[in-house]
């Protein structure tokens, strides 16, 4: 469930002159600015960006660049991109930038479906004129790669294929704990060419095989970029909320806030599952998700959040 949705009696020409009015003159009233959108669904933003170019002959979002800055500008130019060009874009940046954004291409590749990783690979195309698969194995190495790239193939079947459950289990059990060396090639095929439903199902197998989780397994069995990976494809798995959930969790625990995985989870979720999200974060954390938000950021950018968010679960 969504936390933002599309505002009835929606008027694109009305909006956009409430975002020139709150650009207008000296200072600007980002109350304003994110009251508006973060009350708008993401297609009804791309419809105001159209009328503000036709009404005042500029760009919504160079404007709005103008006008604001940091972490503020950087989740209202979040909201106010289509979201298939958004996780194109964050794909990009975490190849092309300065090192490799491992957790990025982690968290993108690992909870998209099947049919949005597609519509990824064939926009990212479009927009760079470069193969995704061919960037992110250049970028990357190992079994981490190999795993990124059968993710990429978005190839999982759907459903449950009951005779298979079992020997998935045991393979996976074989390749991990009675051998002496991790089978890192049995983990990344296996995890990386079932359905999520499948999975759940093996995961249970696996648990009255070995005596605990997979994710231990994986934690003991493997390290940095590929566990890493296999532990969010195991969790995206079992469910994305709580993937999500324990992403925004670890974004803001401890010292220092981590904006970017912030940020990205807000805007790419607010019209999917936030509301889920929120759910989970409450069964899995002492707080709630407005809480620790509230505790961890501040000025307009917290408002915009906690906005998002939609409300407390204390």
């Amino acid at each position: 469930m969504a936390t933002v949705k599309a505002t009835r009696n929606f008027n694109a020409t009305d909006d956009a002159e409430v975002l020139y009015k709150a650009m207008k003159g000296l200072g600007t009233d980002e109350e304003a600015i994110l009251q508006l959108l973060a009350a708008r669904s993401n297609a009804q933003r791309q419809d105001i960006k159209v009328a503000f170019k036709t009404l005042f002959g500029k760009d919504l979002v160079d404007r709005l660049k103008g006008e604001l800055g940091g972490k503020f500008e950087t989740l209202v130019v979040g909201l106010l991109t289509p979201p298939l060009a958004y996780d194109v874009s964050l794909l990009r940046n975490a190849i092309k930038g300065a090192g490799t954004d491992e957790k990025v291409l982690v968290e993108i590749l690992a909870s998209r479906t099947p049919e949005q990783v597609k519509e990824i690979v064939a926009a990212y195309r479009k927009e760079y004129d470069d193969d995704l698969e061919e960037d992110i194995s250049g970028d990357t190495s190992g079994h981490f790669k190999r795993l990124l790239v059968i993710l990429l193939q978005a190839n999982r079947p759907t459903g449950i294929q009951r005779e298979t459950i079992e020997s998935d289990a045991e393979v996976l059990f074989k390749a991990g704990e009675e051998k002496f060396g991790t089978d890192e090639q049995t983990f990344i095929t296996i995890l990386g060419n079932r359905s999520a439903e499948h999975l759940r199902k093996v995961f249970d197998a696996y648990m009255k095989l070995a005596g605990y989780e997979m994710e231990e397994s994986i934690k003991r069995e493997t390290s940095g970029g590929l566990e890493d990976l296999l532990l969010a494809v195991v969790k995206c798995a079992r469910s994305v909320p709580a993937y999500f959930a324990e992403t925004l969790y670890y974004a803001m625990k401890g010292a220092g806030t981590d904006d970017n995985t912030l940020i990205r989870v807000m805007v790419t979720r607010s019209e999917v599952d936030l509301m889920n999200i929120r759910t989970e974060f409450r069964k899995l954390f002492a707080c709630s998700l407005f809480s620790m938000i509230k505790g961890d950021t501040g000025g307009d950018y917290r408002k915009a959040l906690l906005l998002l968010c939609g409300g407390d679960d204390e």
